[in-house]
């Protein structure tokens, strides 16, 4: 089982915002299966010796570095914690705290560490979504399936979802009605139907509620058409897996689910070229990141496309948004790009991380602007 806790955009916002001497970041490449979880223990000790060298090239003073090394050892002994474990592990570390967050993305490995925390491989987490539910909804049964990175879909329990729709009707079967004057087995069977899919979908707000993963129905009509009539999560997917989904294994719905998450992240980034190209030339796009830096910091961008692998040190400044470039990664210096999706999201904009090759021009970053700068 692929085990995760996806920070919200409450968690995102504060790591954004912290700031202190010695914030290290670390990403570290994991697995789900258990006997295979202890080698990346040697590799976390690695990267935290990373860390440790770079902030004493700075002179960062050893009392404030030992808090930080002492929590990465606490958690290298702790059985427990590696126990469960998604595809990666992203950690934010300062001298008196350690967040966690195990991710169902496969990320590059490494450490960071600066003023602030790296956070652009941990946008992909939330931006372009590898977490998904399905809705594998008949009349006789309902089921709810997880669906998580790469590795193979899992139904998950879910308090007080009906067992099917003539439990809820109270009848043997959904095909009649008989009061008011209404009568007719068409009728009646809608009615039940209806009735069965609102059980449904106040059972789900328990399990989706705060969350912006892609729900997938798995149903056919009627039940397809009367779920979406009643359906109150806002991230119902308009595409839909319209076969019946009875007594297919929760794997097979999840290929098939797979295929549809694919196809909402593939036409958010095309929407974004489309946006682009437009804005582009209304001088309202940009791939410069000079510019989009002054932008951000002046709360201009409203889409940002980054690439999720790339790290570009240097410095914004907090007040013009001016970039120095520097040559390698220190504890002075900072990812540049990481800091302009930082603000993005500080000025109520959007990030999408992504791998180059879907960024216009197959630049480091791409940024629509609200307005010109």
């Amino acid at each position: 089982m692929l085990y995760v806790d996806i920070p919200t955009q409450a968690e995102i916002g504060a790591l954004v915002a912290a700031r202190g001497e010695a914030m290290v970041s670390i990403y570290l490449q994991t697995t789900p299966e258990t006997q295979h979880i202890d080698a990346a223990r040697p590799r976390l000790k690695q990267l935290t010796q990373d860390a440790v060298a770079q902030l004493e090239e700075v002179g960062v003073a050893k009392r404030t570095i030992w808090p930080i090394e002492e929590q990465l050892h606490d958690l290298l002994d702790d059985d427990d914690f590696w126990r469960v474990q998604a595809n990666a592990l992203a950690l934010f570390v300062t001298p008196d705290s350690l967040r966690s967050y195990r991710l169902p993305n496969h990320l590059s490995e490494m450490a960071q560490v600066a003023d602030r925390f790296h956070l652009k491989p941990l946008l992909r987490a939330v931006s372009m979504p590898q977490h998904a539910f399905v809705l594998a909804l008949a009349e006789n049964e309902v089921r709810v399936v997880e669906l998580l990175g790469d590795t193979p879909a899992q139904e998950v329990r879910v308090p007080d979802l009906p067992k099917d729709a003539a439990s809820v009707a109270g009848t043997a079967n959904v095909n009649s009605r008989n009061y008011s004057g209404r009568l007719g087995s068409s009728e009646g069977q809608k009615h039940h139907l209806r009735q069965y899919c609102r059980q449904i979908d106040a059972a789900l707000r328990g399990l989706l509620s705060g969350r912006s993963e892609p729900l997938i129905l798995a149903a056919t009509d009627p039940l397809l058409s009367i779920y979406r009539s009643v359906n109150s999560y806002p991230h119902l997917a308009s595409e839909a897996i319209t076969t019946s989904p009875v007594r297919v294994p929760a794997h097979e719905l999840g290929a098939q689910a797979r295929s549809i998450v694919d196809g909402i992240n593939a036409a958010a980034v095309a929407d974004f070229a489309a946006l682009y190209a437009m804005r582009e030339n209304e001088g309202r796009a940009t791939t410069q990141v000079a510019r989009a830096a002054r932008a951000a910091t002046f709360g201009a961008v409203d889409t940002l496309l980054v690439d999720i692998d790339s790290v570009v040190p240097g410095l914004v400044d907090e007040d013009s948004g001016e970039v120095t470039f520097d040559k390698e990664d220190s504890a002075v210096s900072y990812g540049v790009i990481d800091e302009i999706a930082g603000r993005v999201i500080a000025n109520g904009g959007k990030v999408i991380a992504v791998r180059r090759a879907d960024i216009p021009q197959e630049a480091e970053l791409a940024a629509v602007l609200r307005y010109a700068v």
